[in-house]
């Protein structure tokens, strides 16, 4: 692991005593954060999470609905990325009247995400949450928080009635949960959440330094900004333990915490032939929004997905096609969705094993640390979860 000066324990200015440790800063101790999978789907395939939209009536620009096709991939720190078991798929239709949550661990660290239906509309919910590892030093398992969290992100998406569900307002709902969980007394995580609707309209509730992209015909057409209170310290949803806060009162000092309405709503309208790429820190601090769209576009272009037409770039007729199950010839990544997923997570783990590629992360370090000799990539749990926006009516509903 790298190493830099690190934060006061007890506060935000950058004191030079020992090393700063690579793993994200949470308030009083030094945490990193990292997720993983969360569904409330029992049955659980490698192809994609193909959520299926009815034709919608509504005066927009245009007169279909947006069905969101999901894949997702991940790799825990440490650990050899195994590009045919470390991915997941989702199948709705198989799964629409399941309640049963799926309640099982990949192996993808600390990192986290989750993909459900919202109630009984075609609405969709997803993201990612990253787990603090600074608790590790305070016996703390960094993983329970941000794994509960998208549990509890999972459940009230699939519980939720029949208004309307924001993305600020689900992870407030899921982080009260989390709060209430005496089997979760510390910890905390960033998350990167998204509901998107059969109009097209994604709104996204980003807290802390996970992010996403949205990408739009070979560009980029947005992309989020992270949350920090100081270099490497990320702003965090938490649980704190009394003892830790009058540890922090004894040296006249409060430790940060953040919440739910301190996280960024952005909302944005999705296009047939869109992808939504959400991420934790351990593909922003190794790749730039532009390296992530080369990898998209690479295979976007391979296989017809984005094509050269008369007056730019165009979705290709077999866009649709390719996002379905089965509609690559691979045998587990079978998905166009599901083969970004496991591209993306592949170039971002071999960046930051390389001792040679300075990427975001190592370029930060060089801006506020001038003095500090840290090259290369920074090791850390990978999570990648890819949408898809693909038009109902072409999908065949």
């Amino acid at each position: 692991m790298h190493h830099f000066h690190t934060l006061g324990l007890l506060s935000l200015s950058p004191l030079v005593h020992g090393s700063l440790n690579t793993c994200r800063l949470l308030p009083v101790l030094q945490y990193p954060q990292c997720p993983a999978p969360w569904t409330d789907f029992r049955s659980v395939g490698r192809s994609s999470f193909n959520v299926q939209l009815s034709r919608a009536n509504h005066t927009s620009a245009s007169s279909s609905s947006i069905a969101y096709r999901i894949g997702t991939a991940f790799s825990a720190k440490g650990q050899r990325f195994n590009t045919k078991k470390d991915l997941f798929s989702f199948e709705s239709a198989r799964q629409s009247s399941d309640k049963q949550p799926f309640t099982g661990r990949p192996a993808s660290g600390q990192d986290a995400f989750f993909v459900s239906t919202v109630g009984n509309s075609s609405s969709v919910a997803f993201g990612v949450a990253d787990g603090v590892g600074g608790w590790i030093d305070s016996g703390v398992d960094p993983a329970d928080f941000s794994h509960g969290l998208c549990r509890s992100l999972t459940h009230n998406a699939r519980d939720h009635g029949e208004e309307k569900l924001g993305a600020r307002q689900l992870l407030e709902q899921g982080y009260k949960d989390v709060v209430a969980d005496e089997d979760i007394t510390a910890g905390g995580s960033t998350a990167c959440i998204a509901v998107g609707d059969r109009f097209g309209n994604v709104e996204v509730a980003n807290l802390g330094d996970s992010g996403f992209v949205q990408l739009r015909l070979k560009a980029v057409h947005h992309y989020s900004n992270p949350q920090t209170h100081a270099f490497n310290t990320p702003y965090q949803l938490s649980i704190i333990p009394p003892r830790i806060l009058a540890r922090s009162r004894i040296f006249g000092s409060m430790p940060l915490r953040d919440y739910p309405r301190d996280a960024s709503v952005t909302r944005h309208e999705v296009r047939h032939g869109d992808v939504l790429v959400f991420a934790t820190d351990g593909v922003w601090d190794n790749l730039s929004s532009s390296e992530l769209l080369r990898i998209v576009e690479r295979y976007m272009t391979h296989f017809g997905a984005w094509q050269a037409g008369k007056k730019g770039t165009i979705v290709g007729k077999q866009f649709e096609s390719l996002t379905k199950e089965g509609g690559i010839a691979l045998e587990k990544e079978n998905s166009l969705q599901t083969l970004l997923a496991v591209a993306i997570t592949g170039e971002a783990k071999a960046a930051s094993e390389n001792p040679h590629r300075d990427g975001p992360f190592a370029k930060e370090v060089h801006k506020f640390y001038p003095h500090e000799d840290f090259q290369g990539g920074k090791v850390d749990d990978i999570c990648v979860v890819v949408a898809v926006a693909v038009e109902a009516d072409i999908a065949g509903q």
